[in-house]
């Protein structure tokens, strides 16, 4: 069985999730799954976020605003977010998941690159780490973490280029993958898990979205992130068990997670 796994985002207080969360958890812990962070959409998605890590001591939240969730925030959304952080800091151990999204029509860049960069600003404030959300918007959000570059931060669910890959690397960032690279269109992803150095990736599933192959199309959870290791230490020239071990250490350091 492999084991030392650290799903590095991950939505658990999705609705698909309601009917077995606890059993689920529960037991993908006791099957190898040492951390799971939980990443955020908004305000009040940290606080069930919050209260779901309060009872697992294996697992942690982030705070934030997702970039598709800005035009639903109140206007002392950075209070709100310091707040939480501030009277949790046991639990809340990033700032995320933020940045920006050109996906969808009628989306409102403006207000994404506001609230995006507020936010580094408050990272930088509380002295935590970020992670990013950039999807379809690579030159604005390459352009904002030039002017406004995090201590330290991570390119969740990353699909970009090679060239991509080394800019955020040469900015100090770090680089996580999805079960994306289990897809048989992923030759773009894996030409840029090749150029990051292995100290500067994570493995994540995105869960319930992004299932790996040979669950595509099922709910994911973290237990998952199997797959990912194996593909990822195939393109690394490792096993997946040292895979593993590799992205579990880098993660707690860059979660500031002790044992």
């Amino acid at each position: 069985m492999l084991e030392n796994i650290f799903d590095t985002h991950a939505h658990y207080t999705e609705e698909s999730f309601d009917d077995d969360r606890d059993e689920l958890i529960t037991a993908i812990h006791k099957n190898g799954v040492k951390y799971i962070m939980l990443s955020v959409s908004d305000i009040e998605d940290t606080k069930k976020a919050l209260s779901i890590s309060r009872n697992y001591p294996f697992v942690y939240s982030a705070a934030g605003v997702h970039p598709e969730c800005v035009g639903n925030i109140p206007s002392d959304y950075i209070q709100q977010i310091e707040k939480i952080i501030v009277e949790n800091k046991d639990k809340i151990k990033a700032i995320g998941e933020i940045g920006l999204d050109y996906h969808y029509e009628d989306y409102d860049a403006s207000l994404m690159k506001e609230v995006f960069t507020n936010q580094l600003i408050l990272a930088q404030k509380t002295d935590l780490p970020v992670i990013i959300h950039s999807r379809d918007a690579t030159k604005d959000t390459l352009d904002i973490l030039r002017n406004h570059t995090p201590k330290k931060g991570v390119v969740h669910c990353f699909s970009g280029s090679a060239q991509t890959a080394r800019e955020l690397v040469e900015m100090g960032l770090h680089i996580s993958f999805t079960g994306v690279i289990t897809f048989k269109n992923a030759r773009k992803a894996l030409e840029a898990l090749e150029v990051i150095p292995l100290d500067r990736l994570m493995l994540e599933t995105d869960c319930p979205f992004m299932a790996p192959v040979p669950y595509r199309g099922k709910r994911c959870d973290s237990s998952m992130i199997t797959e990912i290791a194996k593909k990822a230490a195939e393109i690394k020239g490792i096993s997946p068990q040292e895979m593993l071990d590799v992205t579990c250490k880098t993660a707690m350091k860059f979660f500031d997670i002790k044992e």
